[in-house]
């Protein structure tokens, strides 16, 4: 770091002998402050002398002081009030940048890279923070700008998205940067024209910790293993982890997540290639719906059972996954969610623990294990249209807040990950009407979501951001019932209605079964005819 201590020289000299400084970290200049403050210097002069510094006999580089030579030249002077001092080029930079750094009109992104400038000429963030009279966390934010991407950087420089927006875009690797630009925007009709309408900081802190940011709690993978992926290392010490830098991600959430979803990705892939390797015959599973992927080798979910951990409700005591079998194993998740994690499975097709559906097959006779299955599909049913319910009320409790085009964006980027069956349980929420023959559900969704308010967008974020939670049946009623209780709704009260209803029907049921046979013995018996004398 250099130091400063120079003699210096007062003196009046004419402009045509002053050139700009290549290293001056000003890169943009306001015409219409430059035109006010050069009417200023018609009026008063120029007040604070320029800092320059000798480049030749005739010649002087302007250390300090751009914006008032500019203005001086609109104002039609000849002469400026100069400062001349000697200095070094490691001098004369640091001085531009500090005393550039100073004044309170310089872009934050001109300031960031005055920031970079003086730790490249070895100042701590704590000297920057001593010369400028700024807090280390001031100063560590504005050298994250220096990060941006070029086409957030552009959109920052003319003042399309604000500061609040950089700050937040800067803290993501800038693969990212691009895709969270574009949810800085939402589009409205103006004139029948698009207009770009740029969205509030927090609107834009939330799309991140949706979108973006990974909870490492529930990596599968160990966050201290260096050698898993070793051209990214440790999560411990990788700089893209939020925990890693609380003051840069203070305003983000206080949950430790990753900001590389394709690190994260990355790791995912590998701790699944190293669990496999040590353990050959682990068995692999898919959780996604439909037909695992051509040559995979994992199971489809309809093949195996997962077993569950915990003490089973009183209704659930008679369900398989609650019981253990000879066949049981263990398994690793290698597509869909949940993808790294392992279970305990079930995987015998001739399991009568497990796959009880067999059984039944190989034994019609068996009216125990038949009214055993109705119960459990009683119950299931039950179950289902109880969570459905519960659903459509936290829709209906959810608020209208967000714009339309925003909404419209994230519904179709969270829809779009849903199977076929939880899409089949939006079109029925919201009465969509059924697929044409041979389309698929997605197709009607997708083209019932452009035409739909904004109270009913909100309503589907909500509701597919919960069946997006759901990864499996066994933490549905969990789920939903902290979403509930999120937008304080009653559950037992819902799920008492349901029972009533469904108790009600079958009641019903039962009247129309019983009523044939009732009538037939209220029935009179026809008289005998008298007997012919």
């Amino acid at each position: 770091m250099a130091t400063v201590t120079v003699q210096s020289e007062y003196r009046d000299l004419p402009l045509e002998s002053l050139v700009e400084s290549p290293a001056n970290p000003r890169r943009t200049f306001d015409e219409e402050a430059l035109t006010e403050l050069a009417n200023s210097i018609r009026a008063q002069g120029i007040l604070s002398p320029l800092l320059v510094r000798p480049l030749g006999e005739q010649t002087y580089e302007i250390v300090a002081g751009a914006r008032r030579y500019r203005a001086a030249q609109l104002a039609g002077l000849d002469y400026a009030p100069v400062r001349i001092v000697e200095l070094t080029d490691a001098q004369a930079l640091e001085t531009g940048i500090v005393e550039n750094l100073q004044r309170r009109d310089v872009h934050p992104l001109e300031e960031a890279q005055g920031f970079r400038a003086l730790l490249n000429l070895e100042y701590s963030v704590e000297q920057i923070g001593a010369k400028t009279a700024k807090s280390p966390a001031y100063i560590t934010a504005r050298l994250k700008l220096t990060e941006l991407a070029p086409a957030v950087a552009e959109a920052f420089t003319k003042d399309q998205i604000a500061l609040g927006h950089a700050l937040l875009l800067a803290k993501l690797p800038s693969a990212q940067q691009q895709e969270a630009l574009a949810a800085c925007f939402q589009e409205q009709l103006a004139n029948g024209k698009a207009k770009p309408i740029l969205l509030p900081v927090s609107h834009l802190r939330q799309w991140i910790e949706r979108n973006i940011l990974l909870d490492l709690a529930a990596a599968p993978f160990s966050k201290e293993d260096a050698a898993l992926l070793p051209k990214a290392g440790s999560c411990l010490e990788c700089p893209k982890r939020t925990g890693h830098n609380a003051v840069l991600f203070a305003e983000l959430s206080r949950v430790d997540r990753c900001s590389d979803p394709q690190c994260y990705g990355a790791k995912v892939e590998a701790h699944i290639k190293v669990t496999i390797a040590a353990k050959p015959k682990l068995v692999q599973i898919s959780t996604a719906y439909g037909q695992p992927k051509d040559g995979s080798a994992a199971i489809p979910r309809n093949k195996y059972v997962p077993l569950r951990d915990g003490k089973p409700e009183k209704h659930q005591r008679d369900w398989p996954e609650y019981k253990t079998c000879r066949y049981m194993t263990e398994a690793i998740v290698t597509e869909g969610t949940e993808k790294g994690e392992t279970y305990k499975v079930c995987a015998n097709p001739e399991c009568p623990v497990h796959h009880p559906k067999r059984q039944h097959q190989r034994n019609h006779a068996d009216a125990a294990f038949k009214a055993e299955q109705e119960k459990r599909r009683h119950e299931e049913a039950l179950a289902q249209a109880t969570g459905l319910r519960v659903l459509k009320a936290i829709g209906e409790a959810v608020p209208v807040r967000l714009m339309k085009r925003d909404l419209l964006f994230v519904v179709a980027r969270l829809t779009a990950m849903l199977d076929e069956r939880r899409i089949a349980v939006l079109i029925r929420q919201h009465g969509m009407g059924k697929p044409k023959d041979g389309d698929a559900p997605a197709k009607l969704l997708a083209a019932f979501l452009p035409k739909a308010e904004e109270s009913r967008l909100g309503r589907i974020l909500v509701e597919t951001a919960i069946l997006l939670s759901m990864h499996n049946q066994n933490d549905a009623a969990k789920i939903l019932r902290d979403a509930a209780h999120a937008y304080k709704l009653d559950v037992d009260a819902i799920s008492a209605s349901v029972k009533q209803e469904f108790a009600a029907k079958e009641k019903g049921k039962a009247a129309k079964t019983a009523t044939p046979k009732a009538v037939a013995k209220q029935q009179p018996k026809a008289a005998k005819k008298p007997v012919a004398a």
